[in-house]
């Protein structure tokens, strides 16, 4: 949430098409509306695939100076530097600036870092912004120790969601001393904070090329030519299983195929429980074994929509079985959408558009017969409650201005008239 919100913040650059337009946009908000002296300007949502040209420090140094400029990719996994930007994140030199996965991530808390109290009010901003759309919950999964910014904020008075506050391995020892499991309520936070499961990077993304994936990328060879494991088995295992013993489920990122027969693997040896998060590239033996292990795709349609260009170039020959969800669902796979936002918005309408339509932007659907009826994509989307609510259910629900279900509904844009979390009122334009 912290990185959606700062998203919503920052210098929108995902309209470029070139690096040379990327930076353009840099150098109009550089003229307009500069940082603050001792600041960097930040932007997010480039993606680089398919760009006629490379993206290099050099690049924006021309247009930027010694203004420290960052731009953070749509996907997250990469970020472009300034040669003055480099200095300001603590990197003394580098060849190009552009930083990949494990090169990036860790700087990624330094670009990030803002005052808690601006972080809160930009959080809170996101979560009403979402509840908005309809949206009564998030599962958070944001690369720190999560429990304490949610307990400050909910006591601060942020209550328009609930709140599943995913756990990352640095910070397993702490939820494990205070013998949380999956799924426990948070003491002291009203019933809005649970503890949510290990979330655990295998693998990297498509845009970037470094999904772990069985097949090489075009016209690569040697290291990295079939993506990057973060996280090989040999570890991945025994941290599930440990995960497992202490009541924790397992949020496994996996992009690339390679990357998902791995995650597969991994829960089938260590007996864990939870999803694989993405599962954009599968083999059809794989799709079998995630309804065999019982295994939830946590997707998000989006990313198709996003990506289907990035795929048809670097998954050329295999884009049947990109974003699969047709298949998932014809194997008795449980299926869950949503958004990783910041990499798509926090909106559940447009990941049900995205799942039913496969199009967007009036273009033809992206193999259209991976797409799933409405009402699947909705029980999707509502956390496995039912559709229809009875007696005792919990009154998270939202109020709708248009049918879905009829001919031609505005599905993207599809009109909240409330939202309600346990019967309260967290948007009403009724």
């Amino acid at each position: 949430m912290t990185q959606w919100a700062l998203a919503r913040q920052r210098l929108d650059v995902s309209a470029a098409t070139s690096a040379a337009h990327a930076v353009q946009i840099v150098a109009d908000r550089l003229a307009s509306r500069p940082p603050a002296p001792g600041t960097a300007l930040v932007g997010a949502g480039f993606r680089d695939g398919l760009w006629p040209d490379a993206p290099t420090a050099a690049l924006l140094d021309a247009v930027a100076g010694d203004t420290p400029v960052v731009l953070v990719s749509a996907d997250l996994h990469c970020a472009w530097f300034s040669t003055a930007g480099l200095r300001y994140a603590g990197v003394g030199e580098h060849p190009t600036g552009l930083l990949r996965e494990s090169e990036w991530l860790p700087l990624s808390a330094v670009v990030d870092q803002v005052p808690d109290a601006v972080a809160d009010a930009w959080v809170d901003e996101a979560a009403r912004a979402a509840a908005r759309r309809g949206v009564v919950g998030v599962v958070d999964l944001e690369i720190t120790e999560n429990l304490t910014p949610w307990r400050r904020r909910i006591a601060a008075g942020s209550d328009a969601l609930r709140v599943r506050a995913g756990v990352w391995e640095p910070y397993l020892d702490k939820v494990l001393a205070e013998e949380l499991r999956t799924g426990d309520v948070v003491v002291g936070t009203g019933g809005l904070l649970q503890q949510g499961p290990l979330k655990v990077i295998t693998d990297g993304s498509l845009n970037t090329r470094t999904a772990y994936c069985h097949d090489p990328y075009p016209g690569l060879s040697g290291p990295g030519a079939h993506g990057v494991l973060s996280v090989p088995p040999e570890h991945l295992v025994p941290l599930m299983a440990h995960a497992h013993r202490r009541g924790l489920a397992c949020a496994i990122h996996a992009i690339g195929d390679q990357a998902n027969t791995l995650a597969l693997d991994a829960f089938a040896a260590s007996g864990a429980r939870g999803t694989i998060e993405h599962a954009q590239l599968l083999t059809d033996a794989d799709v079998a074994r995630f309804a065999a292990l019982g295994v939830t795709a946590s997707v998000q349609p989006e990313h198709a929509m996003d990506d289907r260009d990035v795929a048809d170039r670097y998954w050329a020959g295999r884009t049947a079985r990109a974003f699969p969800l047709a298949s998932l669902v014809a194997a008795g796979v449980r299926l869950v959408l949503g958004s990783d936002a910041p990499v798509a918005p926090l909106d559940p309408w447009i990941a049900v558009a995205a799942a039913v339509e496969r199009a967007r932007d009036g273009r033809e659907p992206w193999h259209p017969e991976q797409r799933v009826d409405l009402l699947t994509a909705l029980a999707a989307s509502t956390d496995g409650q039912p559709l229809v609510l009875g007696p005792g259910a919990s009154a998270d629900l939202c109020v709708l201005d248009a049918d879905p279900l009829a001919d031609g509904a505005p599905l993207r844009g599809m009109p909240v008239a409330g939202t309600l979390l346990a019967g309260r009122w967290t948007h009403r334009a009724l």
